[in-house]
């Protein structure tokens, strides 16, 4: 316990409004930075930046990165690095655009139009990610090659090999059912999104309740219920206030008339429709859900902390660190294939510079969100929330006018800014 718990603890000492909501400091501050952040842009903008249609681009453009970004917090936590995953984001596209295209219609006989098509394409995509990822922990963990020079090999590597299976071209159109994982395409509309919202407030609710009696069954100390009402308010309100914001962005007249025209019908005066909820953002819903489950639930997410606090004692325990290291691997290729899904299906294509520099994305997010690069530390949260500061950080300076290469300079010195700020963190709390 280092010194400021202690003190916090201190008989007859007044706690404040934040440690009695027990708020995560660090997240508070990087929420903070963020809303600072946007309501910068929106004045540079002219109010531009936090429109509906705006807020609404920026989700679907930060989903890939953000779903890469939550393996890499698995990788940094452990003490390693990851320098391919835009590259093998690369070749599972291309493998997916080559599948669709071709493999399925000339082989099998699977069309566009085919109900298998898209459901066939994604699961290769992931078996291809999956072994590649594998392969990479195998030479990391059992061959004990440094990590940075396995994917360092595999950045250059993958990304050549999925030039080479496309012959260095753009392969499209996909699957319509596939492009609908993009964005745009595919999303829930009004009544779907508050759907999803109010069963979102209620599994979160449902979760605050059972974290309360699981402490009180433990003998635990719990927040007093006002504190309680306060945070699920505030988690409530943040949930349909985001679903409420994407439902405010409507779809174009002129394209739901060509809709209406395409089934023969003509559109009703004064009718309209909300886009909502995108297919893509609850897809990285769902996988946050399940890898913060991972890593705070589960003997895999303890084995992984506990190597990266100290490798050495982890081994000693009985854990098998080399193993580890393989599954660690292998799941960060299979979440690069599913990015490589969101990405493509976005563009509604396959390119040949898709996934550029992705790598530097994803990490700069996982570090950014709070992820130690000596190990032992990180969340998945935190990476999601970093891969949004950063989109929103290249979006805003883009619609404000900034040049291509002042917004690279400008990204390099927020990540080191992020690690000062973060090692000085530490030290002060007492966790370096």
């Amino acid at each position: 316990m280092s010194q400021s718990d202690a003190s916090d603890l201190a008989p007859g000492k007044k706690r404040s409004l934040i440690h009695t909501l027990e708020l995560d400091l660090r997240l508070l501050g990087m929420i903070g930075a963020f809303v600072v952040l946007c309501i910068g842009f929106d004045l540079a903008t002219g109010g531009r930046f936090l429109t509906p249609r705006n807020i609404f681009n920026l989700t679907i453009q930060t989903v890939s990165v953000a779903i890469m970004a939550t393996g890499m917090v698995f990788v940094i936590v452990t003490r390693h690095i990851d320098l391919s995953v835009g590259a093998l984001l690369a070749t599972c596209s291309a493998v997916m655009a080559m599948t669709q295209t071709q493999f399925l219609p000339n082989v099998l006989g699977l069309g566009f139009d085919h109900w298998a098509t898209p459901w066939v394409t994604i699961a290769i995509g992931l078996s291809v990610g999956t072994l590649v990822g594998a392969f990479h922990g195998y030479l990391i963990g059992y061959l004990a090659i440094p990590a940075f020079i396995v994917t360092l090999g595999g950045l250059l590597v993958w990304r050549n090999v999925g030039w080479y299976l496309t012959s260095g071209k753009t392969i499209g159109p996909l699957d319509a059912t596939f492009m609908k994982f993009g964005g745009i395409n595919g999303t829930l509309g009004a009544t779907g999104s508050w759907i999803v919202g109010i069963l979102a407030v209620a599994g979160a609710l449902y979760g605050l309740y059972a974290s309360r009696q699981n402490k009180l069954r433990h003998g635990f100390t719990v927040k007093p219920m006002w504190a309680e009402g306060v945070l699920a308010s505030i988690i409530s309100v943040a949930i349909l206030g985001f679903a409420a914001i994407l439902n405010a962005y409507q779809v174009p007249t002129r394209k739901l008339e060509r809709l209406f025209e395409a089934r023969g019908e003509v559109m009703p005066e004064g009718f309209t429709q909300a886009y909502g909820i995108p297919i893509s953002v609850l897809l990285l819903i769902f996988i946050t859900i399940a890898m913060t489950i991972l890593a705070r639930r589960t003997r895999l997410g303890r084995y992984i902390f506990a190597t990266g606090g100290n490798p050495d004692a982890a081994e000693l325990s009985g854990i098998n660190t080399r193993l580890l290291t393989v599954k660690i691997f292998a799941l960060v290729g299979a979440l690069c294939a599913i990015s490589a899904v969101v990405a493509s299906a976005r563009l509604g294509n396959h390119s040949n510079d898709i996934g550029t520099l992705d790598e530097l994305r994803v990490i700069a997010a996982a570090v950014i969100g709070g992820t130690a690069l000596a190990g032992g530390v990180g969340t998945i949260y935190g990476a999601i929330l970093g891969a949004l500061i950063m989109q929103s950080l290249q979006s805003g300076m883009a619609m404000v006018g900034v040049d291509a290469p002042l917004q690279n300079i400008v990204v390099g010195a927020v990540l080191v800014l992020a690690v000062l700020i973060d090692i000085i963190y530490r030290k002060r709390t007492g966790e370096a």
